[in-house]
């Protein structure tokens, strides 16, 4: 069984050890309380200091708030040293959260991001676009455009963009400016049926076929034996409908669709339910990814209009990867990457008021720590212990004149009244967490 050694200040050294003797965790453990009040404070020196040479334990835990040079302490004790949370009472989160294997990113799913209205934009416009969504995580770029209207410049266009290493499907029923585009070269057509289902012959791409209009599953049948006679690839797409409009009568034909078609490659539109519902896109995207992994669904077609679906390329990106690893794994999706938890949180503990007033009676100093619980905000220092959820009304009671401190505590209280708000975990002088929307890709943190 592996040993812990926890390191910790006087301060928390009680709530520490409460924590821990709730947990019944699989590993032995002890607590090293330095000489110290808080251990945010600590430095990887002055730990190592305080420590024995040799000490037999096959890791040491700190602080999350501790910087520096850790191989100071590692050298000193001989043992191996890890970072724990900065709140001490996610140190159960901490040890209980599944981790990703080292395949975890991989999925088959592609997405089509569709730029609409194409033919209204500037080429710079549509390319920068294009770069947007591809950095979010596209496969596909989707130029889409009204049957009635026409892209005089759809060839420069596509040129532009297969040029920059861009994969390009066309979403449209003009058929001239399909026929255009068809001397430069792309990739897919989104959409055929009987209305147009001559023209693939001409054409040297992949064609989303769909049922006719106002037809149902055997119209998309007979289309989809045209296209096996004539030899043209094809993908199957059909058609999702928005919510109340027979949305789960189509759910239901694309079950019917694979189960016909076992090994068939399909798409469905997500356009249709992120964009005509009013709520945020992000649960919506999570949960359609779940019905794509189920099906064994190929291809995902989404759009960025209306301002709640903002960020749909991204979320969706993040959602494969997720269904596929839980799918590939025979897990249940959660506890595996919480980049898609972002208006409410993941899951955490709070201090009670009583730990608070015990934390407050060993406090020697004047500065204002500040914490908060489901309800409430809480603040105090050796003086003062004040509780409240209205920002304004504490901060009165502070006290507080200088124009500095009173600045940072006014920003470090809204952020804390909007942590009770939402039901966020609040870290004094920390950000509060909003999954994807605060994740750097390059460094693959929150930022």
């Amino acid at each position: 069984m592996l040993k812990y050694l926890f390191v910790t200040g006087k301060l928390a050294a009680e709530a520490l050890a409460d924590t821990l003797s709730k947990m019944a965790p699989d590993f032995q453990y002890e607590i090293s309380v330095l000489p110290i009040t808080v251990a945010a404070l600590m430095q990887p020196s002055f730990i190592a200091r305080h420590l024995s040479s040799g000490i037999d334990y096959d890791y040491i835990m700190v602080p999350g708030w501790v910087r520096g040079d850790l191989s100071l302490v590692e050298d000193k004790t001989g043992c191996k040293v890890i970072i724990g949370p900065k709140d001490l009472k996610d140190i159960p989160l901490f040890f209980g959260r599944s981790r990703p294997k080292e395949d975890y990113g991989e999925h088959t799913v592609k997405i089509f991001a569709e730029i609409v209205d194409a033919p209204l934009l500037s080429l710079e416009e549509i390319l920068t676009r294009a770069e947007y969504y591809r950095s979010s995580g596209a496969d596909i770029i989707d130029l889409g455009w009204p049957a009635e209207g026409s892209f005089d410049n759809v060839e420069e266009v596509i040129t532009a963009l297969k040029e920059r290493g861009f994969v390009v499907s066309l979403d449209t029923f003009h058929r001239e400016d399909i026929l255009r585009a068809n001397r430069v070269g792309f990739d897919y057509l989104l959409s055929v049926n009987s209305s147009n289902l001559d023209l693939v012959r001409e054409l040297s791409c992949t064609v989303v076929v769909i049922p006719d209009f106002g037809g149902g599953l055997d119209s998309l049948e007979r289309n989809i034996a045209k296209l096996e006679e004539w030899g043209v690839p094809y993908i199957i797409d059909p058609i999702i409908n928005p919510i109340n409009f027979g949305f789960t009568e189509s759910l239901c034909q694309f079950h019917e669709v694979r189960r016909r078609h076992p090994t068939a490659k399909m798409l469905i539109g997500l356009g249709n339910i992120t964009e005509l519902v009013d709520a945020d896109s992000l649960g919506i995207n999570v949960l359609l990814m779940g019905i794509v992994s189920e099906l064994n669904i190929d291809y995902v077609l989404t759009t960025e209009v209306i301002s709640w679906a903002k960020g749909s390329v991204r979320e969706l990106d993040i959602a494969r990867k997720l269904m596929h690893y839980s799918r590939k794994n025979q897990i249940l999706p959660k506890n595996i990457d919480n980049r898609l938890i972002a208006l409410k949180d993941i899951p955490h503990t709070h201090f009670t008021e009583e730990e608070l007033r015990r934390i407050q009676r060993e406090i020697r100093d004047s500065n204002f720590r500040i914490f908060t619980d489901e309800e409430k905000i809480y603040v105090f220092n050796r003086d003062l212990f004040i509780t409240g959820t209205d920002p304004e009304e504490i901060f009165v009671q502070l006290g507080v004149k200088e124009a500095s401190h009173a600045f940072y505590l006014g920003r470090e209280l809204e952020r804390a009244a909007l942590a009770v708000r939402l039901g966020k975990k609040y870290i004094q002088e920390e950000p509060l967490h909003w999954g994807y929307l605060g994740w750097n890709n390059k460094t693959g943190k929150e930022s």
